[in-house]
């Protein structure tokens, strides 16, 4: 399984109407594959849309967006509010839950984005791996993949929760446990974060 994750930075003001517009759309690029999640920047960079598709592997992904290039009513209409688009291609970790279906997790997401040195990834998610049933204990891991092509050496891990205070709360709970955050400081080159609002037609909200 592979996820493309696609940003879109648009124009000041656009994110209302181009949601509306992929809304619309999205029944018709569905008859080849299933959305997996969308969502609006609110804090952080703004004025993005980011959405995720689930893939078995690089050749499907080319068979259905050959075959969804096709449809007359997809891509939505842009109605000239994109600025800038960025594609990536994740692979899920082990312990992350697969994306799909009716996930009703949270109002807001929290988007983690970790760089770490070339060559350590494995290492990595080692150390996520034995860490993340501890940080659990609080509230479920969305997402949890790294990249494959791209951007590359990233980590991105998606945590849900009701609203700010909920984040806040929980993070200062996870923060006391000794057994989290995972010991990878040592490794690491960047961390970005971003507070996401789901779309109402996506299927994680």
């Amino acid at each position: 399984m592979i996820y493309e994750v696609r940003t879109y930075t648009l124009k000041p003001g656009g994110v209302p109407q181009f949601e509306k517009n992929f809304g619309e759309a999205l029944p018709h690029r569905e008859k080849y594959s299933k959305l997996g999640a969308f969502w609006h920047t609110d804090i952080g960079p703004l004025n993005q849309v980011i959405h995720v598709w689930p893939y078995e592997n690089l050749g499907e992904r080319e068979e259905i967006r050959a075959e969804a290039a096709k449809d007359p009513n997809w891509p939505p209409k842009s109605d000239g509010l994109i600025l800038n688009m960025e594609s990536e291609i994740f692979t899920p970790a082990e312990f992350m839950r697969p994306l799909g279906g009716d996930q009703a997790l949270g109002n807001i997401y929290e988007m983690r984005i970790y760089t770490y040195q070339p060559g350590t990834m494995g290492e990595v998610l080692k150390r996520w791996a034995a860490a993340i049933p501890h940080r659990e204990e609080y509230s479920p891991l969305a997402v949890g993949m790294s990249s494959e092509l791209g951007g590359l050496n990233k980590w991105m891990h998606v945590w849900p929760y009701k609203d700010l205070e909920d984040r806040n709360k929980i993070r200062a709970e996870a923060s006391a446990n000794p057994n989290w955050p995972p010991p990878t400081r040592e490794f690491l080159v960047r961390q970005e974060n971003k507070i996401c609002v789901p779309a109402s037609f996506s299927p994680m909200h």
